[in-house]
């Protein structure tokens, strides 16, 4: 009769019970009489009384063949690198996947945050080369200050740009004076100094800036802040938008690995404790056979409660 063999070794605390699966193999066993079921799996399966050696371990041999794991450890590794803690319990998939996953993340947060470094480029020097805060508030004081003194105008040097020729104090001073009058009630912000962020912000966010742009051509009192925006200030608003889009990304990427640190970390901790309570192992043990003794597959289960 061919049979094989396949050993499972289950230790449940310091008990460990050895089971025997035969199935259709190459290891020649002599047929056996027929005998009664005893429930003894090495009289049943072998007529033998001992099946082979499977050693008990002493509590300090158990320490050395399975060293215990700290959840600490293993939490900490991965808070600091995901997966780490997983490679620390021998959890080499889930420890390649975490850290896969964590080496993506940062990827797309750089990408998404280098893209919005160029769009910012891109609509800063669009603005640059279509807005004027010269025609802006050339514009304001005819409409909304004439008559008032307000000295906003530096230079007339056409070399300079147009930025280099006001006092922004005194725009600010002269936009809020506007803002406190029933006409231009609608000048709400005062415009931020050349450079700020909040300067490329608003000129594309307002109406009240709408008259900067180069393709707008009113005559004073001609504009109203309902009146619907010029192409220029409406494609400058959309490639603005699409820098926010751009950096809000990044930033969600960038949530999403700090919370893939702290979900890694949380669950390598669990993985210690798993693996200090169960382990299992394969290898290979003597076991007797018709010609003396054969080598047969082994899993080792190892259980702690």
């Amino acid at each position: 009769m061919m049979k094989a063999m396949v050993l499972l070794v289950i230790t449940v605390g310091s008990t460990q019970v050895a089971l025997c699966e035969t199935q259709p193999r190459s290891i020649m066993l002599k047929e056996q009489p027929q005998q009664v079921v005893t429930g003894n799996l090495r009289i049943d399966l072998f007529g033998r009384t001992e099946l082979a050696d499977v050693p008990r371990l002493t509590p300090q041999e158990e320490a050395t063949a399975y060293p215990r794991k700290s959840p600490y450890i293993a939490a900490g590794l991965s808070l600091v690198v995901p997966g780490a803690g997983q490679f620390y319990t021998e959890r080499y998939w889930e420890a390649a996947a975490f850290f896969a996953a964590d080496v993506a993340a940062w990827i797309l947060a750089y990408h998404y945050d280098k893209k919005g470094d160029r769009q910012t480029d891109f609509f800063q020097n669009y603005a640059d080369a279509n807005w004027s805060v010269l025609k802006y508030a050339t514009y304001a004081e005819s409409t909304y200050a004439s008559g008032r003194s307000f000295f906003w105008r530096t230079s007339n040097d056409p070399r300079l740009p147009a930025w280099q020729q006001v006092d922004w104090n005194e725009l600010n001073r002269m936009e809020r004076y506007i803002g406190s009058t029933d006409p231009g009630r609608y000048y709400s912000p005062t415009l931020p100094p050349y450079g700020d962020q909040q300067y490329y912000e608003l000129i594309g966010k307002y109406g009240q800036f709408n008259p900067g742009w180069d393709d707008a051509h009113y005559n004073p009192g001609e504009y109203n802040y309902l009146d619907p925006v010029t192409a220029h200030f409406s494609y400058y608003s959309g490639e603005r938008g699409k820098a926010n889009t751009y950096y809000n990304t990044a930033s969600t990427w960038v949530t999403v690995a700090i919370i893939n640190h702290v979900v890694n970390a949380v669950y390598a901790g669990l993985s210690a404790g798993w693996y200090n309570s169960a382990h299992a192992e394969l290898g290979l043990q003597r076991v007797p056979s018709a010609d003396g003794f054969t080598n047969v597959p082994v899993v080792k289960i190892r259980w702690e409660f």
